[in-house]
């Protein structure tokens, strides 16, 4: 049981890292990596669960 609440925060923080780090960036800079703002949800998702 603790291993898996251990996981999901790990998770959890990783998604949300991912999130502000991105939201940081100007929306010029995400266009030259071509993300946009709405991407950032989805991306961070991804990201958490790699």
């Amino acid at each position: 049981m603790f291993e898996v609440l251990k996981s999901r925060y790990s998770t959890w923080k990783r998604y949300s890292r991912t999130v502000q780090e991105l939201e940081q960036l100007t929306s010029r800079e995400l266009a030259d990596l071509g993300i946009s703002r709405s991407d950032i949800p989805r991306l961070a998702r991804e990201a958490a669960r790699q």
